[in-house]
């Protein structure tokens, strides 16, 4: 009876093994789930930029003051009328050139 007893319990933890460590087990589908949980948050993420992305293009397509604004911020360009003055920093120039020596 014994050896029956001891068979059995055998013969369940070898059932039970595929269940917990096998392919397809449940600590594999909770990392998988983990796994999946992540990508989410990567792809709301991507998905807030690619919004804020298409807005920009939608209003540079119909507003001149986005293309203007953006010339005038990316590009340097001024209007006819204006006078353009740059305002340096002389730290920045100063540890710049001591860098150099």
């Amino acid at each position: 009876m014994k050896k029956l007893a001891f068979l059995l319990v055998v013969m369940i933890v070898l059932a039970q093994y595929p269940l917990w460590y096998g392919k397809g087990s449940w600590l594999s589908v909770l990392e998988i789930d983990q796994e999946v949980a992540a990508q989410r948050k990567i792809n709301q993420k991507l998905q807030n930029r690619n919004t804020v992305l298409e807005a920009e293009v939608n209003n540079l397509k119909k507003g001149l003051d986005a293309i203007e604004e953006l010339a005038r911020n990316e590009l340097g360009m001024i209007r006819n009328d204006e006078v353009f003055f740059q305002v340096l920093d002389n730290n920045k120039e100063e540890s710049s050139q001591q860098r150099e020596q």
